[in-house]
């Protein structure tokens, strides 16, 4: 473990000799920095056993904070940050490096951002706008290939399998600016070739109200809501948070604008949007 902790150490000391702050964009530098660091002491001084209560905890401090689409999205592409507006996206990936980090038994901001750029982008490193790993099935390929996570969905004890071309991307250029380049359009278009009737485990909607899927999700859980569209995996993220045992998804909503814990238990919350057919589940590995 010290000697994992130690390479650990040096990968981040490498990473800012390398890159430094000009590799990352925040919001605000010093209301950012000092809430990760809080953050990250707060969590770590709980003493988590299980990365998926930790996970919880950290992922309830952003309740209430205001839901804001496309803060990714800027020329030159760089490690964003903004704790002040989130969308589900970026709540769930910095929520995880967060957790990951402290998993490691480490609290400053400089390690998170490490992870965050591990966790984001293809191979761990940000090299323009195809890099980032915007479809989450690549994020869940590329993650679990470098030990970051684990696709538990094929743990429950009802799982269903779904074949999908991905390209929304593509088909929808003129919804992306950054596609504009012809350049990161073809690295876009190189990645939809790897995912061409890709298969992936989810577990359907009615299955999320029994007994044994209740009892198989855990608390911190990281779900990724299936859509029916064609061309496209996934179309929202979130938390599990268990109440008296019955999951709720966490997750920032765009209807209310903000942060939340879904007014319904999960599977009630499912039902209602019928562009979505179930969910994948995905675990932090430590």
């Amino acid at each position: 473990m010290k000697k994992f902790l130690s390479a650990a150490l040096l990968g981040v000391c490498a990473w800012f000799s390398a890159c430094g702050a000009s590799n990352v964009r925040f919001h605000n530098e010093a209301s950012d920095t000092t809430r990760i660091n809080e953050i990250l002491i707060e969590t770590e001084a709980k003493k988590f056993k299980d990365a998926g209560d930790r996970t919880a905890f950290i992922a309830q401090k952003f309740i209430g904070t205001p839901y804001v689409a496309g803060t990714l999205e800027g020329s030159p592409e760089l490690v964003t940050i903004n704790l002040d507006e989130l969308d589900c996206t970026t709540f769930v990936d910095m929520v995880l490096a967060m957790s990951y980090t402290v998993g490691e038994g480490r609290t400053s901001w400089r390690d998170f951002v490490y992870n965050l750029e591990r966790m984001r982008y293809r191979g761990g490193e940000a090299n323009g706008y195809g890099s980032r790993l915007h479809y989450i099935c690549d994020w869940v390929v590329d993650n679990i290939h470098r030990g970051n996570i684990e696709d538990a969905t094929r743990l429950f004890p009802r799982t269903n399998y779904v074949t999908r071309t991905i390209d929304f991307m593509s088909s929808n250029r003129d919804k992306y600016p950054a596609l504009a380049d012809s350049s990161e359009f073809e690295k876009i278009k190189n990645v939809e070739i790897g995912y061409r009737s890709h298969r992936f485990p989810y577990i359907k909607t009615i299955d999320l109200a029994g007994k044994e899927t209740k009892a198989a999700l855990r608390d911190g859980d990281a779900l990724a809501l299936v859509t029916n569209m064609k061309n496209l995996d996934v179309t929202h993220l979130g938390f599990v948070i268990k109440v008296n045992g019955e999951p709720y998804l966490l997750h920032a909503s765009s209807t209310d604008g903000k942060v939340e814990l879904s007014q319904r238990p999960l599977a009630d919350y499912m039902k209602r949007n019928r562009s979505l057919i179930g969910v994948r589940v995905i675990r932090l590995r430590e």
